[in-house]
């Protein structure tokens, strides 16, 4: 079953990616709202397979922007990688950028490796992980194998050095102290970039 909107043209970019089967419904949404909303923000036209998860971005004419089909792109890796629908809609600001996580390359394919090291970083009723998206102002999703990230540049990236840090197995109160160390930087030069 295809899903999407009208048929595909030629000699038009196209971008492609896979949704997890059980992420298909969330990308579509209750009677395709969510993917009507994403493709009206993005001047874009996307067609899902719901049989493979295939999913084809292309612009709905030839004056839009690239930038709108890595931004449809990255919305749709954000609800692959288990984001809800309301939180992967930050990827589509300008300024936010989606960072991955591949626990597999990070600790190997041992399932219980895996997950004990997701443990830690959800921490005890998701507090762990709370921590990090407060003090980063980030959103983080855990999910499968992977652990997901949207955020401005800098604090994604902080995020991500907090979150390589727990899979190392450094303490949760260290990893909090590099935080507030690094996001306290960041506020400064955010604050020094104004007054210049």
């Amino acid at each position: 079953m295809q899903y999407g909107g009208a048929p595909l043209t030629s000699g038009i970019t196209r971008l492609y990616c896979r949704v997890p089967l059980d992420r298909v419904g969330v990308l579509i949404g209750e009677n395709g709202q969510v993917i009507r909303d994403l493709m009206r923000r993005t001047m874009t036209i996307i067609r899902v397979d719901s049989q493979n998860g295939t999913v084809v971005i292309e612009p709905e004419s030839p004056n839009v922007p690239p930038i709108n089909l890595l931004k449809a792109q990255d919305f749709i890796k954000a609800i692959a990688y288990g984001f809800s629908p309301e939180r992967a809609l930050r990827v589509l600001d300008e300024d936010q950028i989606l960072l991955v996580i591949d626990l597999k390359q990070k600790v190997g394919p041992s399932p219980n490796h895996i997950t004990r090291v997701k443990g830690r970083i959800i921490g005890e009723k998701g507090k762990a992980r709370k921590i990090i998206e407060e003090m980063t102002g980030t959103y983080i999703s855990v999910y499968d194998t992977y652990v997901a990230i949207i955020g401005d540049y800098e604090s994604a990236t902080a995020a991500r050095e907090a979150i390589e840090m727990l899979i190392e197995g450094r303490q949760h109160a260290t990893v909090y102290r590099y935080l507030e160390r690094v996001m306290r930087q960041i506020k400064r030069r955010k604050i020094t970039k104004l007054w210049e």
